[in-house]
């Protein structure tokens, strides 16, 4: 813990262990509801609340029915395995396309530089009914909607301003000069991008791309707009059983997708960490 400075009177004591307090119960605030649900996911009951079992702690009032349920069901088998193909497929172009704009967009002679990069950004601001709308549109014509493959490109679509914004950060203050050393040394413009660049952008790659999964695992808009019966994905199931059949194997689910949400953000700040100490190292 750090130590206050000397000069700190009542008030300033005070006003710091007010701050402390405020920032602690907006955490709670923000966190209690999700965490509720990480103990009703074990009801044996099938009820969304605590029965008296539970309350009082006894054995026989928690089970894992719910998440057995989960595995055998064949529509959340395939939920589960839509949500990371189309995840992973969604990702990795978004990751492409948004690494290619950023390392363009970082360029000063870029033209049109403001203007693209906030057309680029465009998904993250518009509200994303309308852009689900109009994706739904654009795909039926190109009898992409239903499809895997077009809620793929939509999800990507999504995804890509988020790898543009990491990759970007990550270029900023960049030394064009090291890439212009390796060029005059004989390197080809393939072998320069990949031993000088990637290994420098490759933390802001890496957090775009988690980001752009995050974004992909998690939309539910457009997939109500784009995927048939075959593409439901997790989020899509939840709605659906929250309207047809309520259960608590969505808290069940919802626990899962919690610890791997987690998962996720603890791999985001590891990457962030390192970067930062890449940036503060001393140069050889």
């Amino acid at each position: 813990m750090a130590s206050t400075p000397a000069y700190y009177g009542f008030w300033h004591h005070l006003g710091r262990l007010l701050l402390r307090l405020g920032a602690w119960l907006v955490l709670l605030f923000l966190i209690l509801p999700i965490l509720v649900i990480v103990p009703l996911s074990f009801n044996v009951e099938p009820f969304f609340s605590f029965t008296e079992g539970m309350l009082t702690l006894q054995p026989e009032a928690y089970s894992l029915r719910w998440y057995e349920q989960v595995f055998s069901d064949p529509r959340w088998r395939l939920a589960i395995r839509n949500s990371f193909i189309i995840g992973l497929f969604a990702t990795a172009l978004a990751t492409v396309l948004g690494t290619c704009a950023a390392l363009g967009l970082a360029r000063a002679d870029m033209p049109m530089r403001r203007l693209i990069t906030a057309l680029l950004l465009s998904p993250m601001i518009v509200p994303l009914i309308i852009t689900a709308a109009g994706m739904f549109f654009f795909y039926s014509s190109l009898g992409l909607a239903g499809t895997h493959l077009g809620v793929i490109l939509a999800h990507a679509a999504l995804g890509t301003p988020f790898v543009v914004i990491t990759v970007t950060a990550a270029l900023t203050g960049f030394d064009y000069s090291l890439a212009r050393a390796a060029l005059g040394l004989g390197a080809t413009p393939w072998r320069m991008f990949f031993d000088i660049i990637v290994p420098l952008i490759r933390p802001g790659v890496i957090s775009g791309a988690l980001f752009a999964f995050i974004t992909s695992f998690d939309e539910v808009v457009v997939i109500l707009f784009l995927a048939g019966p075959q593409q439901r994905t997790i989020p899509r199931q939840m709605f659906s059983g929250l309207r047809e059949q309520i259960n608590p194997s969505i808290l069940a689910i919802a626990t899962l997708l919690i610890l791997f949400s987690i998962a996720l953000l603890v791999t985001i700040e590891l990457l962030r960490r390192r970067a930062a100490r890449l940036r503060l190292a001393p140069a050889d």
